[in-house]
């Protein structure tokens, strides 16, 4: 299906202030920064996820373990995606036994991503207690899962697709609309 883009709605240097924002409520939520580790869902979420760290690491002055998952064995939907899904690394070096995890992601949608990085993360250990970062929640859960922190709703008619584009794999940082093309 084709796509063009109806509008940019967040710019680089609002990405930069919502992931400020979203590393320091994570640490007003969560004062000890030794008991907080974070896991990046791929691919965008990984990057997000280590911007967010830098974050902490400049305000706090502490190495929050980074972690990075691939979701998409856990997929409910695995056959639909193709014969043969692209499988990305999963990495998570750490004990998450003690960890608060904040799992980051770049957009909350339906919830069913959410939901195969809970089971993903469980295979690793039981965590603490895991929370949801997210750059843009745009709504239409299909599952009751929301975010503890989120750097901008961003209301969205079904059709239309949210994409996050980041400096490290796209060349800019920007969040635009997409909507069908019908020509």
């Amino acid at each position: 299906m084709e796509y063009k883009e109806k509008s940019k709605i967040i710019d680089s240097q609002e990405i930069c202030r919502a992931l400020k924002r979203l590393a320091h409520q994570i640490l007003e939520k969560n004062p000890n920064p030794a008991n907080l580790a974070l896991i990046g869902i791929q691919r965008r979420g990984v990057f997000l996820a280590k911007r967010i760290q830098d974050i902490i690491s400049h305000i706090k002055h502490v190495d929050v373990p980074l972690g990075v998952i691939d979701i998409t064995l856990y997929r409910d939907d695995l056959t639909a995606v193709g014969p043969a899904p692209l499988v990305r690394q999963t990495q998570i070096e750490f004990d998450i036994s003690t960890k608060v995890v904040v799992l980051v992601d770049d957009v909350l949608y339906t919830g069913r991503t959410i939901r195969c990085a809970l089971d993903e993360i469980m295979d690793f250990g039981r965590p603490k207690r895991i929370e949801l970062a997210v750059l843009i929640d745009r709504g239409h859960r299909e599952l009751p899962i929301r975010a503890d922190f989120v750097g901008k709703n961003i209301p969205t008619a079904s059709s239309e697709v949210v994409e996050v584009k980041v400096q490290e794999l796209d060349g800019k940082d920007e969040v635009v609309i997409l909507e069908k093309n019908n020509e």
